[in-house]
């Protein structure tokens, strides 16, 4: 008789910003229901993000909750990203590594652990996975491209000539593809760091982050091969020629319609299949009242009808009189404050996507199998741009993109009005076949399926 296999015991170390620990604890889930014992590791403000997977998978899944470590930049309470501006990542990186010595003295108080999985932003993991002698797997909420190319920059300490403008041009040669990206395109947690403008101390933190990521044992990528199949066909230097499982997307298939309840439903109702342009930027990026005006203008120009969700709190200002005299027209619908995207997304009516490409969005509409027109913000946003616009051509350009960078209505208004016009068909027909392969991708002898389980079969096996 084949004796039963014990049951491994992996420390979940997640990154406390949503678009990182969702994903994370939708890939806990996956572990959890697969037989592996998960303590995953939260301070009291986010301990009910975790309330869902501890409910779900109650003998398997335990939090650690932890106080969350003072720090001079950071305000009394604060202990998540969410609606942070950009610059407070790489405070909440250096503030989360004074966790390392209260995790190892709690797994050494007889708590072993075969092995710690955690967010790349949770390098600090590494010396600690040292300490307790197992290896330590790197989750990636990003695409294995939006991966490489900041573990490259930091790795080849990259910087721009004294004379060179934002225009100056940055190659990765160990890439595939021979990718080139503008200065201003680049990490700007990067830029701030390389140009000195970051805390010295802020600063060696965020570069020692990336560097232990690299002396990982491989890379766990919320990804799929039919997205990136070229950067996952060899070992990437710029991940230190580590192993990448690709298991994505790791949202789980579920009914969305019930969320669009109230006025919201019915309102997208009333518009004919794929008719819709739905407009966000996630919770991170807000607007200027410029750039705010000029997408204003230019969706009033296209007449196309328009869902447009505001994030950021819903503190946008907006032109006087553009949302009455949208909704006048029956034309137009802004949403403040958290709008269910996925419902959004998978409803009939909506037909394209304006989004910051901010890489669970991109997965998002992937999945829902709704072309995107690309407006790239800042962190991984242009690498997601240029990997969805110019390869898997599901999106087009909207605009130059870049925070504050005011685009020219009448321009923008062109794009909108091609791309729901004729000069979209080809994006949209390739949009549905992405979608279909997204779908096999995590279903039985799909390849981020196998990937999963090849990554369970190698977590059993410590």
């Amino acid at each position: 008789m084949e004796k039963p296999r014990s049951m491994p015991h992996v420390l979940v170390v997640p990154f406390p910003a949503q678009g990182h620990a969702l994903p994370l604890l939708d890939l806990a889930a996956l572990l959890a229901a697969r037989g592996i014992r998960l303590t995953v590791v939260t301070t009291p403000a986010n301990a009910p993000l975790l309330s869902p997977l501890v409910a779900a998978h109650p003998a398997t899944v335990q939090p650690l909750v932890l106080p969350f470590p003072a720090h001079p930049s950071l305000p009394a309470g604060l202990e998540n990203a969410k609606n942070c501006p950009p610059s407070y990542f790489a405070i909440f990186i250096h503030a989360l590594a004074a966790l390392r010595h209260p995790i190892l003295a709690w797994a050494r108080s007889s708590h072993p652990v075969a092995a710690v999985l955690s967010d790349f932003f949770c390098g600090w993991t590494q010396p600690l996975a040292a300490e307790l002698g197992v290896p330590r797997l790197v989750f990636s909420p990003s695409g294995v491209l939006g991966t490489a190319v900041p573990h490259s920059l930091f790795r080849r300490s990259v910087k721009r000539p004294p004379d060179a403008d934002d225009g100056y041009s940055v190659t990765f040669p160990s890439i595939p593809g021979e990718l080139a990206y503008q200065w201003r395109e680049i990490s700007g947690t990067y830029r701030s760091y390389v140009e000195g403008r970051m805390d010295a101390q802020v600063g060696e933190a965020v570069r020692r982050n990336f560097l232990w990521n690299l002396e990982s044992w491989g890379f766990v990528s919320n990804t799929l091969r039919a997205l990136e199949g070229r950067y996952l066909d060899s070992p990437l230097e710029d991940l230190g020629f580590k192993r990448v499982w690709a298991v994505g997307p790791l949202a789980p298939e579920t009914d969305t319609s019930g969320e669009l309840g109230g006025g919201l439903g019915a309102w997208l109702d009333g518009f004919s299949d794929g008719a819709v342009v739905y407009v966000c930027f996630g919770s991170q990026a807000v607007l200027t009242p410029a750039v705010a005006a000029a997408l204003a203008d230019a969706l009033e120009r296209s007449a196309v009808p328009f869902l447009w969700a505001v994030g950021g709190g819903g503190s946008l200002v907006l032109p006087e009189g553009f949302e009455a005299r949208a909704a006048a027209a029956r034309r137009g619908l802004v949403v403040r404050g958290w709008a269910p995207q996925v419902a959004i997304l998978r409803h009939a009516a909506v037909g394209w996507f304006m989004t910051h490409c901010g890489w669970n969005s991109a997965l998002e509409a992937v999945a829902a199998g709704v072309p995107m027109l690309a407006w790239p913000m800042a962190a991984d946003q242009f690498v997601n741009a240029r990997l969805l616009v110019d390869e898997t051509r599901v999106a087009v350009r909207a605009c130059a993109g870049g925070i504050g960078v005011v685009p020219d209505g009448g321009e923008l208004a062109a794009v909108l009005a091609d791309a729901v016009g004729e000069g979209g068909t080809g994006a949209r027909a390739r949009a549905k076949e992405l979608a279909a392969e997204a779908a096999g991708a995590t279903k039985g002898g799909g390849s981020s399926r196998e990937d999963l389980e090849l990554l369970v079969e190698w977590i059993h096996k410590l």
